[in-house]
């Protein structure tokens, strides 16, 4: 504990200075995700004060910033002008109530342990449905960061008067002059600054982050025609509002339509959006936080519910934990939670003692830093990034796009996950593999020798993966791990990037995740993170398309040793079928081979099963081979008793080893002839078989087959054996 105190108060300056620089991004962001929601500019940084103070002390994330959030700007917008039924201030009061509702809710899942909430969304949904948040947020704001006015239009039909907009405003600026049209100059020179702000190297600019860049030039505007004397040409109703005594007059919570649908179900959408913004957020951060830690997102929606409660007793809005924010905090070097609580500081500071600076902030300028996050949150190369991945997916974005657009965010993420599930049936061809397991424990995670071996069967996609992801949880970041998915006929988009995420965690921690088990699957594209569906034995053709990260380390292994790889099929079974192993067990083919020209080695992943009709047992293996130079006593060696009863009808008895009883207890030694076994076996093999981990060997007498369990093997453990292998021909070599 002394030692985390010390860490603590070592850390406290670095920590002090990316809070005060992320309440330079906050307060402008704060004033404008409050204007673009309908609420009192204000409302957006109390949300920010009062999120960081409270997430600070009972979050359960490390180097998260809480506040207000961009995908709650249309929600709290639509239940504002629904609920006030034209008196916005009055619908801003009924909004509040279901504001604090949905915080209790949100606080509720937490103790309820919902966290998990986030693994039961399809990757591409999610990803529409930010990008439709991001197009909501940019045409709700494009008319008023050009100083223009509109009435209450859709967002279809404002983004598609968008080119109208800008002509309008041109026109205007033609005909009526510079100041008619200052309030949209000072909009579109802030949304310039956004736009090309990060191209610009010299350090001391960058020093200050752009919205704050935006703030001080149009505060600056106002000073400057003050000095001059001339009358600032930005009407009133264009700059923000604060209150003069901001804590004195807090507006209340009305409670009067709790029992009117519509507002239960802003308060659905309120609750269900905030919770996944939040919780996608924590994911994000996670992977950004330099000392790889995993948060606790139960005891985070405990926080952030809490948050959300205070927030709208005070006039707030919905606190949440927000992931542009957060990454300014990371790259500022931030280690703990107390970032987060000084960025609260900070923002206090500025409403308390610069209240009248805050005034002469136009709107517009505001507008144009929401216009740029709404572009960045909806930019074509989102598109083109998804359609990388799969043209399905691409279908699923612009479904999850095009509904909330013309719909609401309840709806367009309702039907992402409906166009999913639809794709995937069509996809599998089969509604029964998705209804037999859905519910079913479908994940096998055990420790092998020093590591873990995680084994998942029927598939694997956003409607369980949560199952894999509980398993992996549970195993420490430092250690190494083998995820098998040889058995599973699929596997979706959102389960290849929650794997991708734990591959990046482990790594960073010092661990490693193998995934073996996806060469015999076809993928749509080349993108890593594409959907993965198993391919028939009938119908299998040149797998070797689309390599797996698996494949692309063989080749490089290869390369590195000078061996040459085939991942392609390989019907050619002759040399194993001689094996007893192999007796009881009907051979399809082997794939994924790594050949030693040199030494006759072959080293490969095979493809068999064992049993008839429903006890039918497919099973894939990675197994070394070699063909001998001499003959050699026909024997196996393996674990004591496993495959014993197998051996035994073959002829081959019990062998002990005279002087040898470690080895005798460890292994079961067989062979046809006892006497030229045991003179094969000398003292120094079978002391290098003592000091090794646990290999299957068999010899038919011309050919040497090693493997060490009866599933595919990760990169790492083939080079482990291929390094037994040559260590034990050099020994037997010598012997000869």
């Amino acid at each position: 504990m002394h030692r985390n105190q010390t860490l603590f108060l070592k850390d406290l300056p670095k920590n002090m200075f990316s809070g005060f620089v992320v309440s330079l991004i906050a307060l402008p962001l704060g004033l404008g995700l409050a204007l673009a929601s309908g609420a009192p500019p204000i409302a957006g940084v109390l949300t920010a004060v009062i999120g960081g103070i409270v997430v600070s002390i009972l979050g359960g994330s490390n180097v998260t910033i809480s506040g207000p959030g961009n995908g709650l700007v249309i929600v709290v917008l639509g239940a504002i002008t629904t609920l006030g039924n034209g008196d916005n201030y009055q619908g801003y009061l009924y909004t509040l109530a279901a504001i604090l509702i949905s915080g209790v809710v949100v606080m509720a899942l937490g103790f309820l342990k919902m966290g998990r909430l986030s693994d039961f969304f399809p990757s591409s949904a999610i990803q529409g449905m930010l990008a439709a948040i991001g197009l909501g947020i940019l045409a709700k704001q494009f008319h008023v960061m050009l100083g223009l006015e509109r009435g209450k239009e859709s967002i279809a039909e404002l983004l598609l008067s968008i080119p109208e907009m800008v002509y309008e405003f041109s026109t205007k600026l033609s005909t009526m002059g510079f100041s008619a049209s200052f309030a949209g100059i000072i909009g579109v020179i802030s949304f310039c600054i956004m736009l090309f702000y990060p191209k610009i190297r010299n350090r001391y600019v960058q020093l200050i982050p752009a919205p704050m860049w935006i703030l001080l030039i149009s505060i600056g505007s106002t000073y400057y025609y003050q000095f001059v004397g001339k009358e600032y040409p930005i009407k009133e109703s264009l700059m923000i509002n604060v209150p003069e005594s901001i804590f004195t007059k807090l507006p209340f919570p009305d409670f009067s339509l709790i029992t009117e649908g519509a507002f239960w179900s802003f308060v659905i959408s309120l609750t269900l959006i905030a919770s996944i913004e939040s919780l996608l957020s924590i994911k994000a951060v996670d992977k950004l936080d330099p000392e790889s830690r995993r948060s606790n997102v139960n005891k985070d929606l405990k926080a952030l519910g809490l948050g959300t409660i205070l927030s709208a007793l005070i006039g707030g809005l919905n606190v949440v934990t927000v992931i542009a924010r957060s990454s300014v905090n990371v790259n500022n070097k931030a280690s703990n939670r107390s970032a987060n609580f000084f960025h609260a500081f900070f923002l206090l500071l500025f409403i308390l003692l610069f209240q009248q600076q805050l005034e002469r902030v136009s709107l517009t300028a505001l507008a144009a830093i929401l216009v740029y996050t709404g572009y960045k949150l909806a930019t074509p190369s989102k598109f083109f990034k998804i359609a990388q991945i799969g043209k399905e997916q691409l279908l699923i974005f612009v479904v999850t796009v095009l509904v909330t657009v013309i719909s609401n965010l309840i709806n367009g993420i309702l039907m992402g996950i409906l166009a999913t599930i639809i794709i995937h049936l069509f996809l599998n061809k089969s509604v029964g593999v998705f209804l037999r397991n859905v519910l079913k424990p479908n994940v096998l995670a055990f420790k092998e020798d020093e590591q873990y071996v995680v084994s998942v069967k029927h598939f694997c996609s956003f409607l369980n993966f949560y199952q894999l992801k509980n398993k992996i949880d549970r195993i420490p970041e430092k250690s190494n791990v083998i995820i098998d998915l040889s058995m599973c006929q699929f596997v979706d988009n959102t389960a290849m990037e929650g794997i991708e995420g734990y591959i990046e965690v482990f790594s960073k921690k010092g661990g490693q995740i193998e995934v073996v088990g996806l060469d015999k699957h076809g993928a749509k594209s080349e993108h890593p993170l594409a959907v993965r569906k198993l391919i028939p034995f009938s119908s299998i053709g040149p797998i070797e398309n689309y390599l797996t990260r698996r494949q692309t380390q063989l080749q490089n292994t290869a390369s590195e040793h000078d061996w040459d790889y085939r991942p392609n099929k390989n019907n050619d079974l002759k040399e194993l079928k001689n094996f007893i192993y192999f007796k009881t067990k009907n051979l399809n083919y082997k794939y994924n081979q790594l050949f030693h020209k040199q030494n006759n080695i072959t080293i490969f992943d095979v493809e068999y099963s064992e049993g008839e009709f429903i006890a039918k047992e497919t099973i894939k293996a990675t197994m070394f081979h070699v063909k001998l130079p001499f003959s050699t006593p026909a024997f196996t060696i393996d674990k004591e008793g496993l495959l014993e009863k197998l051996y035994h009808i073959a002829g081959f008895k019990d062998i002990q080893i005279a002087n040898h009883p470690t080895f005798n207890k460890r292994f079961y030694l067989s062979g046809k002839n006892e006497r030229s076994t045991k003179t094969f076996l000398s003292d120094e093999l079978v002391l290098f078989l003592e000091s090794q981990p646990y290999y299957h060997i068999e010899s038919n007498g011309k050919a040497l087959l090693i493997f060490k369990k009866e599933r595919l093997l990760g990169v790492s453990e083939i080079k482990a054996m291929s390094y037994f292998g040559k260590q034990l021909l050099n020994l037997i070599g010598q012997k000869k």
